[in-house]
């Protein structure tokens, strides 16, 4: 067995260790704990928030986002959760609640969890401006989580974006954003976390904004860092070559992992990835022993496999972004990338949802 093969390995063994804890009840605490609330996910994307609130112990019993494909993805990987295709804008807050109610008795504990497309934030964005109409998305998600608390009990919200939204041009909006969660009634953690810091390889960094139910004794969220793989390597090293994009080319055809497929290398750069005769962003090539920098792709800007032949694969990228090897992206190669470049790493989401329960128990 190769080195990166035993690393992978041993990551799914304490991953399948701690689905078990979850599923037997195991628990260092001796009380008994209430059941956890249902989740209601906004902007939920091809799920990776969702994922690790799930790998928790947590149900996701509503998930909402505006692109098809994500949420063809979601109904394959979360075959138990009421997703649905739905533009939040023209929804507004009482189509959400309609949504929610279709699934969850009124009266229920749930919490919300979501992270706002965040484009108008992003500095990747060098001509973002704090009048992006994105930017009023942040206060919808405070106006939805505001009018489930007319029909439900909400425990606690989750809310997660680039580090952008705390730049000084949209310092204004972010400090409404943080007096808004205080104004429903939930006390505020924030934090500032790199996905390396939670198993995976990855150099991405996120605001994760938690917000507990005031008045219940919860302590305030602080998630744990953990162990796990550490470089490009031992990710993705060892993986047959994938399937080069063809007009016809069909799921079934495509070996290893239905995802296991990139763009064809057209460029004269692949012909000499070393001549060092870098064409910009869209040829950034990663290294076998580092971690991967931010999986956030544009058009045609798949990073470059350390081979410098070729682009990453979906799958690659996925895995290079904490999704398990069962985990399938549904759409066109557009649609993937960009659901994957949207994502939550999954291991990180889990060691907030971990904390969230932490919290809940007053730990």
């Amino acid at each position: 067995m190769r080195p990166a093969d035993t690393l992978r390995e041993r990551a799914r063994q304490e991953s399948r260790r701690a689905d078990i804890a979850v599923q037997t009840g195991a628990s260092p605490m001796p009380q008994r704990r209430p059941t956890l609330p249902q989740i209601v996910s906004l902007f939920s994307g091809a799920g990776g928030l969702d994922l690790g609130f799930k790998k928790a112990g947590y149900k996701i019993a509503v998930a909402l986002d505006a692109a098809d494909a994500a949420i063809r993805t979601h109904r394959k990987n979360f075959p138990r959760t009421k997703a649905e295709v739905a533009d939040l804008i023209q929804l507004q807050p009482q189509g959400v609640v309609e949504y929610v109610q279709a699934a969850i008795p009124k009266g229920e504990r749930i919490a919300v969890i979501g992270g706002p497309p965040c484009q108008g934030f992003s500095r990747a964005n060098t001509g973002s401006q704090a009048d992006d109409p994105r930017n009023k998305l942040p206060k919808l998600y405070l106006d939805i989580v505001c009018a489930l608390q007319k029909l439900y009990t909400v425990e606690f919200i989750v809310f997660e974006n680039v580090l952008g939204i705390r730049d000084k041009k949209h310092a204004r909006i972010y400090k409404e954003l943080l007096d808004g969660i205080a104004a429903l009634g939930f006390d505020v953690t924030e934090k500032e976390l790199c996905a390396t810091d939670f198993g995976v390889p990855q150099s991405r960094r996120r605001i994760v904004l938690s917000g507990m139910r005031q008045g219940q004794g919860y302590s305030s969220v602080k998630p744990r860092k953990r162990k796990g793989l550490g470089t490009v390597r031992e990710a993705i090293d060892g993986l047959k070559p994938p399937t080069f994009f063809k007009h016809g080319l069909q799921p079934k055809d495509i070996p290893v992992h239905p995802n296991h497929w990139t763009m064809q290398p057209r460029s004269p750069r692949f012909d000499d990835p070393d001549s060092g005769n870098a064409e910009g962003r869209s040829f950034r090539r990663l290294a076998w022993d580092s971690e991967s920098p931010t999986i956030a792709f544009g058009h045609r800007e798949i990073h470059i496999h350390p081979c410098g032949r070729r682009r990453l694969s979906i799958y690659e990228a996925m895995l290079l972004q904490g999704f398990p090897e069962d985990f399938v992206l549904e759409g066109n190669l557009t649609e993937q990338v960009q659901q994957i470049s949207n994502a939550v790493p999954p291991p990180l989401a889990r060691s907030v949802a971990s904390a969230v329960t932490r919290a809940l128990d007053g730990r």
